[in-house]
């Protein structure tokens, strides 16, 4: 499953655990992504899209429809 958002283009994060010691180790904090099929009325058709958490709250407040359209302006392939 790939790690990024489609949606809000979210990518996993880089950082250091650091120890009680104050040692730093590099680490990798990965996002929440969820494979999920929208129903978009306008085509008649199902859409798979790979979605954060956030990205699901974020199409449930502004539409699916509206946020097709703006990731199709930005030349994403939906």
């Amino acid at each position: 499953m790939p790690n990024r958002c489609d949606v809000l283009d979210k990518k996993p994060g880089r950082g250091h655990s650091v120890s009680h010691s104050n040692i730093k180790s590099k680490r990798s904090w990965r996002v929440n992504t969820h494979k999920r099929r929208f129903w978009l009325p306008s085509e008649k058709r199902w859409v798979t899209m790979f979605v954060s958490a956030k990205g699901i709250r974020t199409i449930d407040k502004r539409g699916i429809e509206s946020v097709v359209a703006e990731m199709r302006r930005d030349g994403k392939k939906v």
